[in-house]
């Protein structure tokens, strides 16, 4: 099964119905309906399905179909044909993350075995690696449809480590436009790559306030919220002073903070220190920031149902935090006890020559039995 989702190139800038459409047959073999929610455009979809009777105290199996691109990497193997190698399978999307449903997928049958008393529910995301765009869009018709759950468990490579919190991302992108004029005659124009420029400066003093004020007990690394500029580009030519200037940039926030705050003090600096002088020379002058997407953090629950049932399921009582966004907070968000459990290392996603550890596909088929099990008692 593993072998199979990572045979589709799912990754992000493609459309997973090819995928989609796949699950939705192999779960109709069973007797099982799918639910398909599209994107806007149609080109991808969600799909969410529910094994057992439709009843309150189910769990939800959750992942995202997407995978990031494999373009410039030095692959030993095709990333999407699976390699068995030493213990373990390699492949693009191994750990991050179609082990963990390609298992749940292969166990349907035995769900339909054991006479569940509370369902499980599958449910399969799009876009998740761009910014977490598609699962709102799912859980909102989840919350809509479905008898309550009980629990979610997102299923990203923890090495099968119960992780309790992550932080939330969000994607921005902004847009500098100054004033032309020849180099040599500075008063003339407005330099949107330099405005842009102190712009970056300003987002790099927060995050340094953030590094400064960070609260040495907070269990992340690092212990605030980070805002960071990825990429810059603008200008036409060494002696025009330069028309436009874009960046993206990203605030990772820890659980509880707000991002939005950070953009209003963004937005404040261009009002107030940026832009008169720019609209001085020329008022066609502008600043413009825009929400690209965005997820909230994961808060910490380690009494709730979700954490419960993984600390008992996999016998560890030690629950993590990660750095990195994902979809368990727009589960939380939406009401759900959320926690993430799932096979694999954060360590291999994003390689070339991504793999997974066979001993944690072995581990995942444990946990997952063991579901069944406590969901049929």
């Amino acid at each position: 099964m593993i072998a199979r989702l990572v045979g589709f190139d799912t990754v992000s800038r493609r459309s997973n119905l090819p995928l989609i459409h796949w699950v939705r047959d192999y779960l109709a073999s069973h007797g099982i309906e799918s639910r398909l929610v599209p994107s806007p455009d149609g080109e991808k979809a969600n799909l969410f399905a529910t094994i057992g009777p439709r009843v309150e105290g189910g769990v939800i199996l959750s992942a995202h179909t997407d995978v990031v691109p494999v373009d410039g990497q030095a692959w030993d193997t095709d990333p999407f044909s699976l390699v068995e190698r030493d213990g373990r399978l390699y492949g693009r999307g191994t750990a991050d993350m179609k082990s963990f449903p390609a298992v749940a997928l292969a166990l349907v049958p035995e769900m339909l075995k054991a006479g569940l008393r509370r369902p499980v529910h599958l449910a399969l995301s799009y876009d998740e690696e761009v910014g977490c765009i598609g699962a709102p869009f799912m859980i909102h018709r989840i919350v809509e449809e479905l008898p309550r759950p009980g629990a979610v468990i997102v299923g990203e490579p923890t090495s099968m480590e119960v992780v309790v919190a992550h932080k939330g991302c969000y994607a921005l992108h902004t847009r500098v436009i100054g004033h032309e004029a020849h180099s040599s005659q500075l008063q003339r124009g407005a330099s949107a790559v330099m405005t842009a420029a102190r712009l970056v400066t300003f987002i790099d003093d927060i995050c340094a306030e953030n590094r400064a004020a960070a609260d040495p007990a907070s269990p992340f690394e690092p212990p605030y919220t980070t805002l960071h500029v990825g990429k810059i580009q603008g200008g036409t030519a060494l002696n025009i002073i330069s028309r436009e200037c874009e960046f993206l940039w990203d605030i990772r926030t820890v659980p509880g903070d707000d991002a939005h705050r950070y953009i209003a003090r963004v937005e404040a600096f261009c009002r107030e220190r940026l832009l008169p002088a720019m609209r001085a020379v020329a008022p066609e002058c502008d600043i413009r920031t825009e929400l690209l997407a965005g997820a909230p953090g994961l808060i910490a629950e380690p009494e709730g149902e979700a954490a419960q049932i993984c600390r008992a399921l996999t016998g560890r009582n030690a629950m993590t935090v990660v750095p990195y966004g994902a979809e368990a907070g727009q589960f939380q968000e939406a009401g759900f006890s959320t926690v993430m459990c799932g096979p694999g290392s954060i360590d291999q996603a994003h390689q070339p020559n991504e793999f997974i550890e066979i001993s944690q596909v072995a581990a995942c088929e444990r946990f997952l039995r063991g579901m069944i099990s406590r969901l049929a008692a």
